[in-house]
This record gives structure tokens, sequence and C-alpha cells, in this order.
């Protein structure tokens, strides 16, 4: 049974105007996110000094006064994030019940190695309990990336077909799942696997239950408007566009084109912060950011 805070998270996301933050690098990708931030590895060791220092980034980022629900409809959180705290609330409550931010949370365990010229999802063994740590704080719902490299209908398929096979579970629990089967900007057959990746999400649409949703996350594509169909699918409450390693300038350009589409950037974000800058640098940078960004979405 959702919460009445869940079901006003989902009016919001139904309704409202904005965008995705993507706040959820994790161990992998924290050093270089914090790298960009202006925070050498040298200035902390092992992983918990690591997580303490992206979680600074972060909490600088949320609580910024420029930062709130007028503009950013929601912000993806990676499980670290979801253990700590911003101003004694737990990240979740923060963004809902100070910022009116809807949290979600990243629950994949990383990548397979390439097969079928895709990664696949690793398993995920502990997604029950996860899930119940999620409804307990309320966040709306979650997010899983798997990767597209080359256009192999085989391996697309099969990337699909797990995607929506966890997506069940986690629709199963009460949240949202965002569906994230990106394609790697640098693919020589980008726009084939394109073709073969919305024909089979179509597909895989058609077998869900009559009142269920989801939302997908998807590299921006090659032809503009390529997405429309799985924008206006009746099953489909939001699609979301990730950067890829686009520059933010590139992104926003290619996300204006694709009506329907809306942002849930991660480094074209953060692009251009930095922990050097005074707060007023910082909001004045997160400000621009967040302004460009909003207005590619509500084209």
């Amino acid at each position: 049974m959702a919460s009445q805070a869940q079901l006003d998270m989902l009016a919001k996301v139904n309704s409202q105007n904005g965008f995705i933050a993507a706040l959820d690098q994790s161990g992998g990708s924290t050093p270089k996110a914090l790298g960009l931030y202006g925070v050498e590895e040298s200035e902390y060791q092992g992983d918990a000094e690591m997580f303490t220092k992206v979680h600074e980034m972060r909490t600088r980022i949320i609580t910024s006064k420029v930062f709130n629900g007028e503009r950013v409809l929601g912000a993806i959180l990676f499980e670290n994030t979801l253990d700590r705290d911003i101003l004694g609330q737990s990240t979740a409550n923060y963004l809902w019940n100070v910022k009116q931010v809807v949290p979600f949370l990243k629950v994949d365990k990383g990548l397979e190695s390439e097969a079928n010229g895709v990664q696949l999802l690793k398993a995920i063994p502990e997604l029950d309990n996860l899930l119940a740590k999620a409804n307990a704080q309320d966040v709306f719902g979650t997010k899983m990336r798997s990767v597209v490299k080359l256009a192999n209908n085989a391996g697309i398929d099969t990337l699909v077909e797990q995607q929506f096979e966890v997506a069940k579970q986690i629709l199963a629990a009460g949240l949202m799942p965002i569906i994230e089967p990106e394609v790697d900007i640098h693919s020589p057959e980008k726009a084939a696997a394109e073709a073969m990746l919305k024909g089979a999400i179509l597909g895989q649409l058609d077998n869900l239950g009559a009142d269920q949703q989801v939302m997908l996350k998807l590299t921006l594509p090659e032809n503009a408007n390529f997405y429309q169909d799985l924008v206006n699918h009746p099953k489909v409450l939001k699609v979301v566009a990730l950067s890829g390693g686009y520059s933010r300038e590139e992104a926003n350009k290619k996300l204006a084109e694709n009506n329907g589409m809306i942002a849930s950037f991660s480094r074209a974000l953060s692009e251009g912060l930095s922990a050097k800058q005074s707060d007023a640098e910082f909001d004045a940078i997160m400000n621009s950011s967040i302004e460009s960004i909003y207005q590619a979405s509500i084209c």
C-alpha cells in the first residue's frame, strides 16, 4: 500500500514540469565525480572517507537554495546516500519534506561483462530488503542501468527482458521502476541498436498488467522524437534522458529536440561545480545549470 507521500509524489511526477537529478554515482564512478568536483584522491583514504566526501558534495547540491521542487522533479540516490542524513533527516525524507523533490534509489549492483553486444545487470540478491528499506523512507521509485553496445537483437531482447523482470519485482513492492537500457553514445551501430531497443521495450510494455506503469531512462536518440511511441504509451509514466557523456550544452540541445522527454542528467548537472567555490559562486553555477536543463526538459 502506497503511503500518502508516495501518492503525492506520483501526482507530482505525472503532472509537473521539471527534470530528475541523477546523484547516484556508486563506488566505481565516485572518484571521477569527486575529481571533477575538485576533490583529489589524496584528500581521502578508503571507501568510507570517499563516500563521506561525495555525501558532502551531494548535500551541498541538495541544500543549495536553487535546488528545489519547482524545477527539479526528482533525484536518484545511491544506497549509501539513503543511509545518511541531511540536516537531521534521512536524505530521502529531506528531499521530499524540505525540497519537494521526489526521491528515487539506484538498486543495481553494476554490470556483467559484455556478451552479445550488451552488458546485463549483475544479480541483485538482496533486492527485496533494499525495496523494504526504500519504502520505509517513502522513496518513490528505483533505477537500474544496463548497457547496449551493439545492434545485436538477441542481446538486446535478453537485456530488456531482464530489466522488465526486475521491474515487476519492484512494482510488486509498490515502487516505480526506472528501466535504464543505456545505448552507448560511442556505439558504431547506435541508430540500429535504438530501433531494436524500442521494439523490444514496446513488446515488454504490452505484457504489463492493466494498472501497471514504468518509467524509462534512455540515451538521447540519433533521430529526434524517435521514442515518441514510448513517451505516449499508456504504460509509461515518464521517459527521461541520460546525458551519457555528452556535455551539458550538447545534451540540452539534443533533449530540446525530443518532445516529452525530460532530463535525468548526472555529470551534465554537476559540470562546472567545485568544492573550492564560495556558496554564492556555487549557487550561481547551479542555478544556471538547473535553468538550462529545465528549459530543455519542457520543450
